[in-house]
């Protein structure tokens, strides 16, 4: 009967995973968890104490601390940052701002004042090298600027800073979120809120942003972690309150963000120079190699135990159902060689049974399917041919800006023509920034391509957009005085509106780099039932009718004047045909009468 090998196997292999999972969980449970997270605190706790009487004696600056803090991390998966009595992170002469106070609206011994405000705790460092200009951080050396805080044992604590006065509460504002929230935490504990701020006054400041550093190299890092730097502040806003409950040195607190619990040690310093302190210490639970590490001698009893019982029981069934299987695994290895000409008798009406038709049917079918595959190789085949030339063509794009370099560099090298020195640094600078922006478009166009790109879809007004763009590359059309004339209707419709601008700046930004001087560009809109047709056309200049649909390939340039002198990078066209497809939407190009149309459609929004 089938029931027989079924429920044989199913009694031994049940009770055989209930043992070993009952005695992995229990063990899980009881004692590994427990003896994890001791070690673990008591491992940290060794490494603070060593690391207060070593490195932490030594006067470093900011970019030193980055160095120590990352080799602290890399030697026991733990952050750390020295802070002063204040709380406020030290070392960050490399990542600040000075303002000179202009206008103090509650506090007038603060007229006149300079003060130094660390930038870490309102600014993500990474803005400041953000190539998208319109996310680039404003604030800068001679920029006004609007201060909002608290004025706590006499001195300014800042919550909030704006370009003025107005925007202090809107989007471009720079807060101090942890300070935020422990405002909102302890003005409940008062009767009312004139209580509270009769004891923490408010303070509006007006200035102007004299100085500003921001790290470079190696000590960008430090100013990267944001779970770290949040705690710092939390820890600091704790502080200043004096919410000794919540801030108190010496101790050790559970900490949990995004479902992964954390310890946050925190402990009293001083330095050789007689310095008061704080080191605050954060470390994950977690941590995949440590838990490997003292995982391992602890499994070793419960794997004796499972390698036991396992051949013990395999002793008893395998004498009763090996020798079927022995003609099964004969003919899968046949199967293995690829001979799919042995079929495996079937005497039998039990599992065994059951499994001998099956590898036969699976014999069967792998034949056919090894025939496809053979097919689909020799596809892949023509693909890799394909990847070899796109690599093949971006080395040889890249090859021209290097040696152009090169050869730069060995005429200063050698001092010749010193008197063109400047000349020869600026043609440098154009072939590292156009190689820059080769790459970025390659790399651009290969997560198009990748498959597991997600086009996010919303709806918004084509004619606004195009008006934007149309502003933005008017200085353009004006160097070459060219005569913009467009066509637009007010219509919504459905796309990612940051790709689909992408794609109207390639198609506008092209019609202007070739269409002669003092010609015409015409960009309408045209609505076709439940879709917009969106075009650009350029007059005075024309594209091979061979040419057409090759202007779409990489780095494809048919004409002799469309060579890396006009700036393009050969990719501006593959990157806009990868978007249009994504987009599920037609597009294309095509020779007018006198001059060049590029096209595409976009679906109009039914809301």
């Amino acid at each position: 009967m089938k029931k027989g090998i079924v429920l044989k196997l199913f009694l031994m292999t049940a009770g055989l995973c209930l043992f070993l999972i009952a005695a992995i969980f229990v063990g899980q449970t009881v004692f590994f968890e427990r003896f994890y997270v001791h070690q673990k605190v008591k491992d940290v706790e060794a490494a603070l104490v060593a690391y207060e009487q070593g490195p932490l004696q030594q006067a470093i600056d900011g970019e030193q601390a980055a160095k120590q803090e990352q080799e602290f991390y890399e030697r026991y998966n733990t952050w750390i940052a020295p802070l002063d009595e204040k709380g406020y992170l030290k070392y960050t002469d490399d990542f600040f701002m000075e303002i000179k106070l202009d206008q103090v609206d509650g506090d007038s011994a603060l007229s006149g004042r300079t003060i130094k405000v660390p930038l870490y705790g309102f600014i993500n460092v990474e803005d400041f090298y953000n190539p998208n200009p319109f996310k680039e951080p404003w604030i800068k050396e001679g920029q006004g600027i609007a201060i909002e805080g608290l004025l706590m044992n006499n001195e300014l604590v800042i919550q909030r800073m704006g370009r003025s006065t107005s925007n202090l509460h809107e989007e471009n504002q720079l807060e101090n979120q942890q300070m935020v929230n422990k405002e909102y935490e302890v003005v409940t504990r008062y009767a009312n809120p004139t209580q509270y701020h009769e004891k923490y006054p408010s303070i509006l400041v007006k200035g102007t942003i004299t100085k500003l550093r921001i790290p470079e190299g190696t000590a960008v890092s430090r100013y990267t972690n944001r779970l770290l730097l949040d705690r710092i502040q939390a820890f600091q806003a704790n502080l200043l309150y004096g919410d000794n409950q919540q801030a108190d040195a010496g101790r050790v607190v559970d900490y949990e963000e995004n479902h992964v619990n954390y310890k946050i040690f925190i402990d009293p310093v001083q330095n050789a120079g007689g310095d008061s302190g704080y080191l605050l210490a954060v470390t994950s639970l977690q941590p995949v190699n440590e838990a490997a590490g003292m995982i391992k001698n602890y499994y070793g009893y419960i794997m004796a135990a499972a390698v036991l019982l396992v051949v013990l029981v395999s002793f008893y069934y395998s004498r009763q159902i090996t020798r079927p299987l022995l003609r099964i695994n004969r003919t899968a290895q046949q199967m293995a060689s690829l001979d799919f000409s042995e079929k495996i008798p079937v005497r039998t009406n039990d599992e065994i049974g059951d499994l001998s038709r099956s590898i036969n049917e699976l014999s069967e079918r792998l034949h056919t399917h090894i025939v496809r595959l053979e097919q689909d190789i020799e596809k892949e085949k023509q693909l890799e041919h394909t990847r070899k030339e796109f690599i093949s063509t971006a080395s040889h794009e890249l090859k021209t800006p290097l040696s152009v370099i090169q050869s730069c560099l060995s005429v200063l090298k050698d001092g010749v023509a010193s008197h063109k020195r400047e000349h020869y640094f600026a043609a440098m600078e154009d072939e590292v920034n156009r190689m820059s922006l080769l790459i970025g478009d390659m790399l651009e166009l290969a997560k198009y391509e990748s498959g597991t790109y997600n086009m996010e879809m919303d709806a918004f007004y084509i004619d606004t957009l195009i008006e934007r763009i149309c502003a933005k590359l008017a200085v353009d059309m004006e160097k070459k005085q060219l005569r913009l004339h467009s066509l637009l209707q007010p219509v919504e419709v459905i796309g990612n509106e940051l790709r689909i601008e992408q794609v109207i700046v390639n198609f506008l930004t092209n019609a202007i780099r070739y269409t002669p001087e003092q010609e015409s560009i015409f960009i309408t809109t045209v609505q076709e039932q439940d879709r917009v047709k969106i075009g650009v056309e350029n007059k005075g200049a024309r594209i091979p009718d061979e040419q057409l649909e090759k202007i779409w390939d990489r780095f494809y340039r048919g004409e002799p004047s469309r060579q890396r002198s006009t700036g393009g990078t050969g990719l501006g066209l593959a990157i806009s045909k990868k978007i249009l497809e994504l987009h599920g939407v037609p597009y294309g190009v095509m020779n007018t009468r006198d001059g060049v149309l590029f096209y595409f459609y976009l679906h109009k929004s039914v809301g």
